[in-house]
């Protein structure tokens, strides 16, 4: 069984047990969080879209960790100008593990 879910503005496939990378979530690590925002489901009895949401489903995951990603450089020139600018950048992530998905 699997689920569509949007998660802070971006869609997941997300299945029990799975274990992925968000945009970072306000919580607590070890903490409980719930996704209401489904989108379609799939199971025995089908699949399931929702106008835009699958009324009655939720998806309930549990925060492992918060982490940063890779670090990304950023560089501006003007030619001829002297001017050089190089900046970096690395992204915040929380690492959860989906633990069920409901379809009430």
């Amino acid at each position: 069984m699997y689920a569509i879910v949007e998660i802070a503005g971006k869609q997941f496939r997300v299945e029990e047990d799975a274990k992925l990378y968000v945009p970072r979530l306000k919580g607590d690590v070890d903490s409980e969080v719930t996704f209401d925002r489904v989108l379609l489901t799939s199971g025995d009895a089908g699949v399931t879209v929702g106008a835009p949401t699958v009324d009655g489903a939720s998806v309930t995951a549990k925060i492992l960790a918060h982490v940063k990603g890779d670090k990304i450089i950023v560089f501006k020139k003007k030619r001829r100008k002297g001017y050089k600018v190089k900046n970096g950048h690395r992204q915040p992530y929380t690492q959860i593990q989906i633990g069920s998905l409901s379809t009430n």
